[in-house]
């Protein structure tokens, strides 16, 4: 064996020996193969929800009407479709790069896909829409919900920070902004100024939310909430009469003012608050917590009670006995008889303080019957009295009788 291996000849027949063999067991092509699953079967699946990219000139055009996904079929050897289907190494795309601007059908296309497979996309085409892109500034308005201002409490105008905002789109959506919007979100009753931030809401006429991109998303809204409060004075008002005998000469409560909260066309048309005493109870020198009370539209009061101190006099009465009765006005060719009361003299009946009451005299009483313009005959006329003011007066009679005749002096 040495002495073979040592041939160059033998070597070179046993090298050609071995690259026979080696050819001999590999398939040539053409040949038939049963065997399952062994390498280069074909196969046909189904991927959905594949992505769609859209290649265009972002900066100045929009583009509308592009699937956001699609199915695509693949078709060839099972391993080459399971790699693809595992790894999603292509790319379902569509080529705007030339496009001009209005309505177009354009394909669906797919690259970077084995070249073992092929591809069916669907939908194979799609109308598109192609749009020159354009920015606008616009005001925002602010929104809140009023009900969640606490009663006795308003809001201010809101303040939106920054109050414009750019919005970038497709012209024919431009054109259809309406409302340019940012809401404050719901909370808890509100009674303090505050301020929280909102996104920017782009609506058209419809209240359609829009398609834009605005600049900036968000902005910072502050609700000015202010107090419904008034300052007024507190009325005393006098209700009923006081007790016979019993005369009220003051009251005076310890809080003269009141401040008032409620809505604010409420407040402007209101002056005052009052407290009610009834006078028909008072009978001597009281002190009363009374109520405030206050009109429809009022929310809150404070303070909500007072206290009254009532002052009374006692009244005391008399009568007056034996005040004259005078004539006036009696023309000079008349004279009169009083025929009633007869001895020309009626009593009065005065009731007031004790001190005023003491005091009354006859003497301060001015009593007459006023008989201008009659002629002879009997005659009823009034009696009038005139007295002093500290003290209230009623005459037991109230009318005389008289006679007039003729003076024959």
């Amino acid at each position: 064996m040495d002495k073979l291996m040592d041939n160059p000849w033998f070597i070179k027949i046993l090298a050609l020996l071995l690259a026979v063999l080696l050819y001999s067991s590999v398939p040539h092509t053409g040949k038939k193969i049963t065997d399952v699953n062994v390498p280069g079967e074909q196969s046909t699946e189904t991927i959905t929800n594949i992505p769609v990219k859209v290649y265009y000139d972002t900066e100045n055009l929009v583009v509308s009407g592009i699937p956001a996904t699609v199915d695509i079929t693949l078709k060839g050897p099972i391993t080459h479709i399971q790699s693809a289907k595992a790894l999603k190494n292509f790319e379902v795309y569509i080529d705007l790069s030339k496009a001009k601007i209005g309505k177009q059908k354009v394909k669906l296309k797919v690259r970077d896909l084995s070249d073992k497979l092929s591809a069916t996309v669907k939908p194979a085409s799609v109308n598109v829409y192609v749009q020159e892109k354009i920015t606008k500034e616009f005001k925002v308005e602010a929104e809140f919900n009023a009900s969640q201002i606490e009663a006795g409490y308003s809001a201010g105008q809101p303040v939106v920070e920054p109050n414009k905002v750019k919005i970038t789109g497709a012209k024919s959506i431009i054109d259809r902004i309406t409302y340019v919007k940012a809401a404050l979100g719901e909370k808890d009753q509100l009674k303090e100024t505050i301020s929280d931030e909102a996104y920017v809401q782009v609506l058209d006429k419809d209240l359609n939310k829009l398609n834009v991109v605005v600049d900036p998303e968000t902005v910072e809204i502050t609700i000015p909430i202010k107090s419904n409060s008034k300052t007024v004075p507190i009325k005393i008002v006098r209700n009923g009469t006081a007790p016979e005998g019993v005369t009220v000469e003051s009251i005076d409560i310890d809080e003269k003012v009141a401040t008032i909260t409620g809505d604010e066309d409420v407040l402007k048309n209101t002056d005052s608050v009052r407290v009610e005493v009834d006078l028909s109870k008072i009978t001597d020198n009281t002190t009363l917590t009374l109520p405030v009370i206050i009109s429809n539209g009022i929310t809150k009061v404070t303070p909500q009670t007072v206290k009254a101190t009532v002052v009374v006099k006692k009244q005391e009465e008399k009568t007056v006995s034996d005040v004259p009765l005078n004539i006036q006005g009696l023309s000079e060719e008349y004279k009169a008889t009083i025929n009633d009361p007869g001895n020309q003299m009626i009593n009065i009946l005065i009731n007031g303080p004790s001190s005023a009451v003491s005091s009354v005299r006859p003497e301060d009483f001015k009593v007459f019957i006023d008989l201008s313009g009659l002629v002879e005959g009997d005659h009823i006329v009034d009696i009038h009295v005139e007295g002093p003011s500290a003290v209230k007066w009623k005459p037991t009679k109230s009318s005389a009788k008289i006679t007039i005749e003729k003076n024959n002096a």
